[in-house]
């Protein structure tokens, strides 16, 4: 028999999951390639049609949606005649080549038969880690999303490498939800979520709710990525972790069941919802610095500064550093470790790493002894720091 804390948290699951749907009006919905994937090699007309109906039935009911869809190398492993999965990385990106027109070619003919147009739009992991190129995707996105237009959004396969790739679709997908400042992340899987064990034991249960990402979370993780696909639970576990630090809901559901979409922006109990309600939503340059940008330096930090920075909401100053690596200018985002190596912030740093290097460990009225002249009294200030 259910407790009565559990019948508590399952009405107050219900509660909020009903809250969050219903109240979205921007929506990044991500579909994998393994939902779709026909039994066939190639891609599933069936499930893109129906997808495609829905997502534009969102926008009809004034909600607006972007696509990050994967599906590119699979659609070009056909038109190469490859059976198998490509290894190689040149042999992926002459899958995405020829792949990626295919699959918009695909998505702009069933969403013209809704009166929907669409627009495509490639990223590499770089064009969100430098600020100027994050704010053009931005400003992009949001001006199509003025104009009507479905924006379907994949990583460049074609020109990614190793270094600069997302790792898969789920982790793009959570970036471009803080891109845009997404009310929700649907991510549509080819399982119904997360489960209390592996969904094919006996016993196993779909989770509703996960309010943090953990140890234990992690741990009911199994299994690989499927057939097709880069991504797995695993990854998707990354993605909430991502947005739930944002602020940003996100729910994962089975992607092959129809009527998914509308079932779940209408409080069903469909998917598994990750969310913190209790974490306030991040805004604007903070977005990027938490998890787009790649810092250039690591600074470590005394016990009394990730105090004053954790607890205090105060700013980083020169007396806390112990030590530094990296190459920086002013303006660049840094690391911040505490003496274990656990990183607990990222910043905008005022200063260069040669600057730094001479005032680290002193106070702040000996900067313009040891430099000469001083702009700022703070290494890092708290409206440019983002917790961890």
């Amino acid at each position: 028999m259910m407790s009565r804390n559990s019948m508590k948290n399952k009405i107050d699951g219900s509660s909020l999951r009903r809250q969050v749907t219903r109240s979205a009006r921007r929506i990044v919905v991500k579909v994998g390639s393994n939902v779709l994937a026909s039994d066939e090699l190639g891609l599933d007309a069936g499930v893109m049609a129906s997808l495609v109906a829905e997502v534009s039935r969102l926008w009809r009911d004034g909600r607006e949606v972007v696509l990050v869809s994967s599906g590119a190398i699979l659609a070009g492993r056909v038109l190469l005649g490859m059976k198998d999965r490509p290894r190689l990385l040149p042999e992926k990106q002459a899958c995405a080549a020829v792949g990626q027109p295919e699959l918009l070619g695909r998505y702009r003919e069933l969403f013209g038969w809704h009166g929907c147009a669409v627009s495509q739009v490639l990223l590499t992991a770089e064009d969100l880690r430098d600020r100027r190129r994050y704010l053009n995707a931005r400003n992009t996105l949001r001006a199509l999303l003025g104009h009507k237009v479905v924006p379907i959004v994949n990583e460049n396969d074609t020109v990614s490498v190793e270094e600069i790739k997302f790792g898969d679709n789920d982790i793009l997908s959570a970036l471009v939800s803080t891109l845009v400042e997404a009310d929700l992340l649907l991510i549509l899987s080819d399982v119904a979520g997360l489960y209390s064990s592996h969904p094919e034991e006996k016993g196993a249960e779909l989770i509703d709710w996960v309010q943090k990402i953990g140890p234990a979370e992690h741990a009911l993780v199994q299994g690989g990525a499927g057939e097709h696909g880069l991504g797995g639970m695993g990854s998707k576990l990354d993605a909430a972790a991502r947005v739930m630090k944002m602020g940003i809901p996100m729910i994962v559901a089975s992607g092959k069941s129809p009527g998914v979409l509308p079932s779940v922006l209408q409080g069903d109990p469909v998917g598994t919802l990750f969310h913190s309600p209790s974490v306030p939503r991040l805004q604007g340059r903070k977005h990027w610095l938490a998890f787009a940008a790649h810092p250039k330096g690591i600074l470590t930090l005394d016990p009394g500064a990730c105090r004053a920075i954790a607890d205090q909401g105060k700013s980083l100053l020169p007396s806390g550093i112990q030590a530094m690596t990296g190459r920086f200018d002013p303006g660049d985002p840094v690391v911040c470790n505490d003496t274990g190596g656990n990183e607990i912030a990222r910043g905008l740093v005022n200063f260069s790493a040669e600057e730094l290097n001479r005032i680290k460990g002193c106070h702040t009225s000996d900067i313009i002894k040891i430099l000469g002249y001083k702009d700022y009294d703070e290494v890092i200030h708290r409206n440019n720091l983002v917790l961890r």
